[in-house]
């Protein structure tokens, strides 16, 4: 009578783990955790989002402006559009409603639909004081005259010093950069690509004088972290979760300070009240896609 083997899986004995995946414990923990963190970074908050009314070319909803700065500022846009087609809109906001600012402000500028149509060549002023944020987002096709760079620059050099004062000058703020802004969309494009040059220059000097190494240190701690995971040693435990992945906190921190340089920033509804004495203002049916800077103070 011959004697037949039994396999442990034949038995109803589950095998280890390591034994039923080809994949390693550390490496699935690893995929895991940067999954999670990718989807803990980008979530939405959950609810419907609501805008604020496009009432005029300025919509004051957190009343940080003056009738006589919403007519300036608001004539201002209109005769740039006359000039040259583009459509420059300021907004502020009461609440961001949990969305990051440059998140809300790229999907406001698409629900107004500012710019040209075909061009895709508006640009938005977003302030939120509550959340002390200001964002300058772009259409689609301002790349040309109004870089990520060039809005960064606009928002250190003419913003901010305005908004950190005691108290803050928001309408002196608001006032300079939209200046700044109308000033560069309404360059002839030879000067415009100047100054965008230079933007371009200045924040390349700003990276490397400031932080412009934290991205290459992030995955060289994550390529450490991998290859410590691989061997299992037993310090270095610090920034490793109980399975010897990497964590995701550490992706999140890398995460964040990689999405800060590339931004070239100071670091993309409901009813509300709207300034603007030129009814009948309406978006030419232009796109965002997320371009701009911003900071905050």
């Amino acid at each position: 009578m011959s004697s037949l083997a039994v396999t442990p899986a034949q038995a109803g004995v589950p095998l280890p783990s390591r034994q039923r995946s080809g994949i390693p414990a550390f490496a699935g923990m690893t995929i895991w955790g940067l999954f999670a963190a990718l989807a803990f970074l980008f979530a939405a908050p959950a609810g419907a989002q609501t805008f604020p009314k496009l009432t005029g070319r300025v919509v004051d909803q957190a009343h940080l402006l003056t009738p006589q700065q919403v007519a300036d500022l608001s004539s201002k846009s209109q005769a740039l559009e006359t000039q040259s087609g583009r459509q420059f809109v300021v907004a502020t906001v009461t609440s961001l409603e949990g969305y990051p600012i440059e998140d809300y402000a790229y999907r406001l500028g698409r629900a107004w639909g500012i710019g040209q149509k075909d061009k895709d060549d508006g640009v938005l002023l977003l302030v939120a004081p509550n959340e002390r944020k200001v964002w300058i987002a772009t259409g689609y096709g301002a790349g040309g005259f109004l870089t990520d760079a060039l809005s960064g620059v606009i928002t250190r050099e003419e913003i901010l010093p305005h908004f950190k004062q005691t108290p803050p000058d928001y309408g002196g703020g608001i006032e300079a950069g939209a200046d700044a802004i109308i000033k560069q969309m309404s360059l002839p494009p030879e000067e415009a690509r100047k100054n965008v040059a230079q933007a371009a220059q200045a924040q390349q000097t700003r990276r490397h004088s400031s932080g412009g190494a934290l991205p290459a240190i992030f995955w060289a701690m994550i390529i450490g972290f991998v290859v410590l995971s691989m061997f299992r040693r037993a310090g270095g435990r610090r920034y490793r979760d109980r399975s010897g992945g990497v964590s995701p906190w550490v992706v999140l921190w890398g995460l964040d300070e990689l999405s800060r340089g590339s931004r070239g920033g100071g670091w993309g509804g409901g009813s509300s009240w709207g300034g603007g004495g030129f009814g009948g203002f309406s978006g030419g049916g232009g796109s965002f896609g997320g371009g701009g800077a911003g900071g905050s103070w």
